[in-house]
């Protein structure tokens, strides 16, 4: 029989997805692409995200040439509908079975797609006839394999250091035999240096850049066709795109940053500069999560550069925690902890999210850490984590913002953004609306955490050591009346008891509450 037809989602472009082997699709498949308008005007994306989606969908169709039947629809159900009559077919049995498909009625037939990496997108193929789910690929370890391990104890046990331990086993990373090489496990004790004082940059080469072709200058007339004749509405800038979309530049960015920014990225890891938001950081996340990268590749490189004496330990190990450890960690927690886990709220948070900070608009905000990495989200679709989690996400956190909408926004505005990727990420490590299945406590402080961590408090209008007054902080002020708002959850939580009794010692508390309550959802 000929080979069945392979569906390529706009996240499974690289080679990988096209194996036979392991599970993979028909060897030579017909290989169909969709591009559906819907996706873009069901949510306000980041312009140059939804530029980068379909320039290196467009590249990967260029790519496969002939084998690919790319189809533009309103939705995935009519692409897939015209993608099925225009595949030639021979064989009458399989032209039977997919009968309905190409007249119009039922959407189905003789097709393979790689298990999707969304819960709607799941449900969507799985509803569909005929069409079967293959094993998910881009991802070290199995979900079958993550649930043998996660059966081993209760939900209360499923912390990163126990899965991460067990990932380097399993695929045999940084080990010298029975033992993690270097005789520890977690070198993040090495990685939390501030950045250097009296130095605008790290001064090290920077990331690889893109070059773009026509296939960029296509879509960024398409974009904006479709957004003057409103068919849909971005935010944020396009342009020029800065991220691979295809796997030649993916692996040109990967050599890169393993030979030149690897070694300097372990002891800065956790560090902002307002001049230099790029840092040693890979900004390789856009591009393991369209496929176009396999995170095997990622960390074998990374590792090898340790073996052969070109990156220290600490670097190497930081990195292959992030793709082996957290990477691995967020992707199957997605789907272990089921679609329930989405709503979870369990500080009870339902503020709405600012027209401030929905807009991206940086020049209304005074705080200049929020607004310089506001800024850098604007005009990029990206900033490295730390910005995420104690810039953006603290700022959510302590103005208790509906923890779905803000998970929403990372998923729009990030290049690197998934719903498997956010809503970990958001509702558990950022948000702590899960209360604690993710996180053993909430990743939020006070201005004192910037100002080590950073250079961005020098100029700012107001002081990280204030908590109340006209230079009152509102990253100090806003993590004691956190501390205050959850007192009792807080206090029962042994990571940050002693910082709830800390109420106790703050003689201006009920100024610092009037003060923040004042403050409302204005640009801080």
């Amino acid at each position: 029989m000929e080979p069945r037809p392979h569906w390529l989602f706009g996240d499974q472009l690289g080679p990988h997805f096209l194996d036979p082997r392991h599970g993979g699709p028909d060897a030579q498949a017909p290989v169909i692409m969709i591009e559906a308008r819907s996706v873009l005007r069901r949510r306000r994306f980041h312009r140059a995200k939804a530029h980068l989606v379909l320039s290196a969908m467009r590249h990967r169709a260029a790519e496969l040439g002939d084998r690919v039947t790319y189809i533009r629809a309103e939705t995935y159900a009519d692409g897939l509908r015209q993608a099925l009559r225009q595949i030639p077919r021979r064989s009458a049995a399989r032209d039977a079975d997919a009968g309905s498909a190409r007249k119009g009625g039922r959407v189905g037939g003789p097709v393979t797609v790689c298990h999707p990496t969304s819960r709607a997108a799941l449900h969507f193929v799985s509803a569909l006839d005929g069409v079967e789910i293959l094993p998910a690929k881009g991802f070290l370890v199995s979900r079958e394999d993550f649930g043998e391990w996660a059966g081993r104890d209760s939900e209360q046990s499923l912390r990163l250091e126990g899965f991460y331990r067990w990932a380097r086993r399993r695929c045999d990373l940084l080990m010298d035999g029975e033992e993690p090489a270097g005789g520890r496990w977690n070198l993040d004790g090495d990685n939390r240096e501030p950045p250097p004082r009296g130095r605008d940059t790290l001064e090290v080469r920077g990331p690889w850049q893109p070059r773009e072709d026509a296939i960029d200058a296509e879509v960024r007339r398409d974009l904006d066709c479709w957004e003057r004749d409103g068919q849909m509405s971005f935010v944020g800038r396009d342009g020029p795109r800065r991220f691979p979309a295809t796997r030649r530049e993916a692996l040109r960015a990967l050599r890169r940053f393993v030979s030149d920014r690897l070694p300097d990225f372990g002891r800065y890891e956790d560090a902002m500069l307002a001049a230099d938001p790029v840092m040693s950081h890979s900004l390789l996340s856009s591009s393991l999560n369209l496929g176009l990268l396999d995170p095997a590749e990622c960390v074998e490189r990374a590792e090898h550069s340790y073996r052969s004496g070109d990156a220290p330990l600490n670097s190497v190990e930081g990195f292959v925690r992030q793709i082996a450890g957290w990477r691995e960690y967020v992707w199957h927690l997605y789907w272990h902890f089921g679609e329930d886990y989405r709503h979870r709220n369990a500080l009870r948070h339902d503020a709405a999210l600012p027209d401030w900070f929905l807009e991206l608009d940086a020049d209304a905000v005074t705080a200049n850490c929020l607004s310089t990495v506001l800024a850098q989200v604007r005009d990029t679709g990206w900033t490295h984590h730390i910005p995420r989690l104690m810039v953006l996400g603290s700022r959510a956190l302590q103005d208790g913002w509906d923890p779905a909408a803000v998970t929403d926004w990372f998923h729009r505005c990030f290049v690197d953004g998934y719903d498997w990727v956010m809503l970990p990420n958001v509702v558990g490590m950022s948000q702590y609306a899960d209360g604690g299945l993710m996180t053993t406590k909430p990743y939020t402080s006070g201005g004192a955490y910037i100002n080590r961590m950073s250079d961005l408090c020098g100029p700012c209008a107001y002081r990280p050591t204030d908590r109340t007054g006209d230079h009152a902080c509102p990253y100090t002020a806003g993590y004691w009346a956190f501390l205050h708002q959850h007192r009792a959850r807080l206090a029962a939580n042994h990571r940050t008891a002693q910082a709830v009794h800390g109420l106790d010692r703050l003689k201006d508390l009920s100024e610092l509450l009037d003060q923040v309550a004042e403050r409302g959802d204005s640009a801080p």
